[in-house]
């Protein structure tokens, strides 16, 4: 699915032609506090180099959303493939800007990606996990409807690990 929308935002895949926006994302230190820190131009053009490829590995990946009224980028969002201490999982991962923090945002990109995950790609079940320190992402996927599962380390840092079933 190349492209999507909610009802605020307007979804595309993520291409190379946003590499500007994400390292604007990637360079702000409080977006990037719960993302290992600010990423260098090098950093960021590897991260879409990677999401390109597992777009063409699996057939899904990360989108880039904007504003539908001002096309303003608000963020990153989609489903990965990852290894969590030693486990194939798929996961959903957002990032928003932090201008768009704390109006429901991330739960609105969070929505569309698992159904998608679930009606079009049959995933039977989705992970997702935070920081134990990021109590807003924690709301988050607790509204969700995700089930914590147990902690793990993830990146040498603590995380709250949850999962989603169909």
């Amino acid at each position: 699915m190349e492209t999507f929308f909610t009802d605020r935002l307007l979804a595309e895949r993520l291409q190379f032609q946003h590499l500007n926006e994400l390292h604007y994302m990637h360079q702000d230190a409080q977006v990037m506090a719960t993302l290992g820190g600010v990423r260098s131009d090098q950093e960021t053009r590897l991260f879409i180099f990677n999401n390109l490829h597992h777009w063409q590995r699996y057939g899904f990946g990360l989108w880039v959303f904007r504003d539908k009224i001002s096309n303003e980028f608000v963020g990153r969002a989609g489903l990965r493939q990852t290894d969590v201490e030693g486990h194939d999982e798929v996961e959903l991962a957002y990032a928003l800007m932090a201008k768009f923090w704390g109006k429901g945002l991330a739960t609105e990109m969070s929505e569309k990606i698992l159904k998608i995950g679930f009606d079009l790609l049959g995933l039977q079940d989705i992970v997702c996990f935070t920081l134990t320190t990021n109590l807003a992402s924690k709301r988050v996927i607790e509204k969700l409807g995700f089930k914590y599962e147990y902690d793990i380390i993830y990146a040498d840092l603590p995380h709250l690990f949850y999962r989603l079933k169909v």
